[in-house]
């Protein structure tokens, strides 16, 4: 799965729709539906990977987020939820700009195929969204492998971002 000895592995592919970003990222991980599905959605989990996620964490209800490795923070709110397969999320409610980001998950024998699309990021920035979410992704990988997240995050955003900006040159 996702990690440092991969080196340049691209997960995602980048888009628009209605002027906006999208940013689509598939990964394969070597556990079950009901692991990942409590990974992208228990706080005390995703503190071990992504970063605090505090609220009402059902339909209809609104959360905090802090992520650790970007510091990003805000409100999101929760839009649909079909556990452990589909959950969809406003994020960054407070801003103008929310993103949606709709998660599916995928049993496939014994692993689990994880898709996410994240919609409404500014098309100038679609290549930073890219790496940044192939990170988090890629921490998701470590987390669920019983690993620690790996290197310098700075770096691997630089490294990750100059592979995106290709496929954002094709975004219009």
């Amino acid at each position: 799965m996702s990690g440092s000895d991969e080196g340049q592995r691209i997960l995602g592919s980048l888009g628009a729709s209605n002027g906006a970003g999208v940013v689509r990222m598939e990964d394969r991980f070597d556990t079950d539906v009901d692991d990942v599905w409590a990974a992208i959605t228990e706080p005390q989990r995703l503190a071990r990977w992504l970063g605090e996620v505090d609220g009402e964490l059902r339909v209809g209800g609104t959360y905090r987020f802090h992520f650790t490795t970007s510091g990003a923070e805000g409100t999101g709110r929760v839009e649909e939820c079909e556990p452990p397969r589909r959950f969809l999320v406003r994020h960054g409610i407070e801003r103008p700009e929310a993103h949606v980001i709709e998660v599916t998950l995928e049993a496939d024998g014994d692993q689990t195929i994880l898709v996410m699309e994240q919609r409404g990021m500014p098309l100038t920035h679609i290549a930073a969204y890219g790496a940044g979410i192939q990170i988090h992704i890629e921490d998701l990988g470590a987390h669920l492998a019983g690993r620690e997240t790996e290197g310098d995050a700075d770096a691997r955003w630089s490294e990750l971002e100059s592979g995106y900006a290709p496929l954002a040159a094709d975004v219009g």
